[in-house]
């Protein structure tokens, strides 16, 4: 049965991420070495090691989980697991550019420069001002919006049924806290990110991306990718960089991207990253949706010997 391919975004990073990976594939050594030589930073050091604060950093997040979700494919393809196809791949937020790069639309390395400016002007633009996410479980959009009017807050995530991240001010996004109670909500969680991601504090972030996207030639997707902005197929390349763009400022259709899945018979699905957040999403989104985690060597090689 083709697979569907799920890569997490930020939020889903673990000190320890990837090394057993590391530890235990030439393969996904060899992609871990190259991202080294290419990077700024040690990305295996930060990944293996932390510390957290650095880990958390959106320029460093952002290609620690893209070179990750890479490996996870790269080490199954290599073993020949996806003969039978790759059904659809889609990624959370930063995860659609692992998604993309999956599909052929740019190679490893393209993807890992795409990743890596990406993470440093959203990084840029979190360094303006402190602002954060936060996330609001069991409650209805409509009291979303209504917080979001009251405390001018942005809806940043739709991820599933009774869970909707909203992006702001650290003051304003502590008022919601406090607040979200009184709206119907049953708990209200500060995630652990640098800023107010999908929101219009990271417009000058997505004016600038779409000026490293110009350039950079895009080809078809091999395979079927779900974008975030509509939660649907996209297949044009400049629809694709568009897509890309937009994505950093508009609202995450996880639940939307979900839904495709289901709608499609596309349910059996491996998520290719650290944690077990986008398996908690499916599973509260249709319990038609069966996800496999591969956050660790010993998973992926079940899969492959």
């Amino acid at each position: 049965m083709p697979k569907v391919l799920l890569f997490p975004g930020q939020g889903s990073q673990v000190i320890g991420m990837g090394k057993s990976f590391y530890e235990q594939s030439l393969l996904a050594r060899q992609y871990f070495d190259w991202a080294d030589q290419c990077l700024p930073f040690s990305l295996t050091k930060i990944c293996f090691e932390g510390p957290e604060d650095l880990l958390k950093e959106t320029r460093v997040c952002q290609p620690a989980l893209y070179v990750l979700g890479y490996i996870i494919f790269a080490c199954l393809k290599e073993k020949n697991y996806f003969e039978k196809g790759i059904a659809c791949a889609c990624g959370l937020s930063l995860g659609e550019l692992t998604a993309l790069a999956v599909a052929e639309v740019f190679d490893f390395k393209t993807g890992l420069h795409l990743v890596t400016e990406r993470g440093r002007l959203m990084q840029e633009a979190c360094d303006l001002a402190p602002t954060g996410m936060l996330s609001l479980i069991g409650g209805s959009i409509e009291a979303t919006e209504q917080l979001c009017r009251s405390l001018d807050l942005d809806v940043a995530n739709l991820n599933c049924p009774g869970q909707i991240v909203v992006s702001g001010t650290l003051d304003a996004l502590n008022k919601a806290q406090i607040g979200a109670k009184d709206l119907g909500f049953k708990l209200a969680i500060p995630l652990k990110v640098a800023g107010a991601y999908h929101s219009r504090w990271m417009q000058s972030a997505r004016d600038n991306f779409e000026k490293v996207l110009a350039p950079i030639p895009f080809r078809p997707p091999v395979i079927t990718v779900l974008a975030n902005t509509t939660g649907g197929a996209m297949e044009d390349p400049e629809q694709i960089k568009q897509a890309l763009g937009k994505q950093i400022t508009s609202t995450v259709q996880w639940e939307s991207c979900l839904r495709w899945l289901v709608n499609k018979n596309c349910i059996h699905c491996l998520e290719c990253g650290p944690g077990s957040v986008l398996a908690g999403l499916a599973k509260r989104t249709d319990s038609a949706l069966e996800v496999t985690l591969l956050n660790e060597w010993e998973h992926v090689s079940s899969l492959i010997r």
